[in-house]
């Protein structure tokens, strides 16, 4: 064969070779012949090459060292990828925005935020995915599958981020620590919401129905349920409907027994849940932990102190939604309201 001419021709997809093993190997493609076997699990391969690294697998065999860190793979590619961590090198750039990625398939799933590609559908629900990954996390909640379990107290989790943060329960890990009080906490989120509801004062939304505000979205549409018939959690058992997530759980609790009861040691009464058992304890021991910084005046919850605060502050926390004019007492907005008030529907923000 002349090198430099003819080429060796797949007759199924007229795919060329420059010699006839590569032809053979490419020609298993279209056969489905996988010649190489693995001694241990049966898995089959189409070229010897691959049956070998596969084999690293079984022996923990991890030929390619990091001569930067001494970290060691199972294949060269793996080792390429991670010198990049140590060279700062990101090769793949995305042409829409300029991000750079180590890693080929890493722009490519980034260039579906672009493009809007969901290209891994769910054949249950045929919600559409992103990632390969969040398919199959999101499969668990039509299978019930749970693979991820607690080596403690063995609950069940169908995804591994969700067992990490988990294992912070019984090892008291708390990473996140907030800059401004030292306050930790076990989850990212629930030290941004400590950020927004203890050391930040700023509510930009506000209740169109009262003029109550609040920090997030979130909290208005919740707040939202007052104002209108709006019951979106329902008892499986009686199917009576509750505005809030801790009403249906005392109701399970009272109704149907079924929960856990949080029980005062001194006098045996029973609370639904354990902040207000907390409450109550400090009640007993004379507890006030919430101090007053104008007066010095103790009080034993919090929401009794920043009730009393506004006694001391120029602070104006409730604001008519139709006309913008500024309140410091809930009744007094709520008075105003009703004279301000043209028959807004309340479902127009649920």
């Amino acid at each position: 064969m002349n090198i430099h001419g003819s080429k060796y021709l797949c007759t199924e997809c007229g795919k060329c070779f420059i010699n006839k093993q590569q032809l053979t190997v490419h020609r298993r493609i279209h056969s489905g012949e996988k010649p190489f076997e693995c001694s241990v699990c049966g898995k089959r391969f189409t070229q010897a090459g691959n049956l070998r690294t596969h084999s690293r697998i079984h022996s923990g065999e991890k030929p390619y060292k990091c001569s930067a860190c001494g970290k060691c793979f199972q294949h060269s590619i793996g080792l390429t990828v991670h010198r990049r961590i140590h060279s700062g090198e990101k090769p793949f750039e995305c042409f829409v925005c300029g991000k750079r990625f180590t890693q080929a398939g890493d722009l490519r799933t980034h260039s579906r935020i672009h493009s809007g590609e969901k290209p891994y559908k769910c054949q249950v629900c045929q919600k559409a995915f992103r990632h390969t990954a969040n398919l199959t996390r999101h499969m668990r909640v039509h299978t019930g599958d749970k693979p991820y379990v607690c080596c403690v107290c063995q609950k069940a989790f169908i995804d591994s981020g969700h067992l990490n943060t988990h294992m912070r329960i019984h090892t008291g890990d708390k990473p996140y620590k907030c800059p401004l009080c030292d306050k930790s906490f076990r989850e990212s989120g629930a030290l941004q919401s400590h950020k927004r509801q203890v050391h930040s004062n700023r509510k930009p939304y506000y209740c169109p129905f009262c003029g109550k505000l609040f920090k997030t979205a979130h909290e208005v549409k919740q707040h939202a349920r007052v104002h209108s018939d709006a019951k979106p959690y329902s008892c499986r058992h009686c199917s009576k409907c509750f505005r809030w997530r801790s009403t249906l759980k005392s109701h399970l609790l009272k109704s149907h027994n079924e929960g856990t009861w949080f029980t005062c040691h001194i006098c045996q009464k029973k609370f639904s849940n354990k902040y207000n058992l907390k409450e109550h304890i400090q009640r007993h021991e004379g507890v006030k932990p919430f101090v007053c910084d104008e007066c010095s005046k103790c009080f034993c919850t919090a929401s009794g102190l920043k009730s009393h605060q506004l006694v001391h502050s120029d602070f104006k926390g409730f604001c008519c939604g139709l006309c913008g004019k500024d309140f410091k007492r809930p009744f007094i907005v709520k008075l105003h309201f009703m004279r301000c008030s043209d028959g807004v529907e309340c479902d127009s923000i649920l």
